[in-house]
């Protein structure tokens, strides 16, 4: 590796505060497959592997600590909770906080396309360096890693006592995976006039992914999301 980029990723180390016994590995997590495919060098690899290992280990550190702080939640509000702090847009955020995107290995479209901004690249990325982490380091410190990114939007939420908001969430979550919205239907309305019960269920490309039972439309439709939230976690 030329000492450059050895120099700059041993400063990127000091803004992870962690050190990599194999700072290859670091390099090899922030590196796209773009810049892979073009070099065409054979030693060389991307970090979708990476990024595969990340995701589970960021899932597991994050479900456990939720576990931990709020352990009377019921498992839809862990769900939603979970689901608002690893989505794609959040974890570009913490990329961007600690200018990962600075690090990136990209090929020539990728670069001129900014895929150093891109909310997609970068969240990937951060996945594939947990996932690095995880193996040069160990479960303890890509746990302490994982929960200095996380843990002030955490306590964000249980200080001020803000609710997620699922129906948003769920269509942020439906669009990167499913490429496409949410769709809610109405399956029943009953009670009197001014105590009316709303049930609601909710489609995903013609499936059905929760249900929900309100004093009001938005309210069923909120507990609806939270259920699909909830089944698409598992899923």
């Amino acid at each position: 590796m030329e000492s450059r980029r050895r120099t700059a990723l041993r400063f990127f180390e000091r803004k992870l505060k962690c050190d990599f016994t194999s700072i290859d590995l670091l390099d090899q997590a922030l590196s796209h497959s773009s810049f892979v495919n073009e070099t065409g060098k054979e030693p060389c690899r991307d970090n979708e592997g990476l990024e595969f290992l990340g995701d589970a280990v960021l899932g597991m550190v994050v479900s456990h600590y939720l576990y931990d702080r709020f352990p009377s939640y019921p498992p839809g509000e862990y769900s939603a909770l979970r689901a608002a702090l690893v989505n794609k847009s959040a974890l570009a955020q913490c990329a961007k906080e600690i200018s990962l995107g600075k690090y990136l290995k990209l090929g020539r479209g990728e670069e001129i396309s900014n895929g150093r901004e891109r909310d997609s690249v970068l969240a990937n990325a951060l996945e594939a360096v947990i996932g690095a982490m995880f193996l040069d380091r160990g479960l303890d410190a890509t746990r302490e890693f994982v929960l200095r990114l996380i843990s002030p939007w955490v306590e964000r939420f249980a200080s001020e006592k803000v609710r997620v908001d699922c129906k948003s969430l769920l269509q942020v979550i439906t669009q990167e995976r499913f490429k496409t919205l949410p769709e809610y239907r109405i399956v029943s309305e009953t009670g009197p006039e001014h105590k009316r019960k709303f049930e609601v269920e909710l489609l995903v490309k013609g499936k059905v992914y929760g249900r929900g039972i309100g004093n009001s439309k938005k309210a069923a439709e909120q507990l609806a999301a939270q259920e699909a939230l909830h089944k698409l976690e598992e899923s």
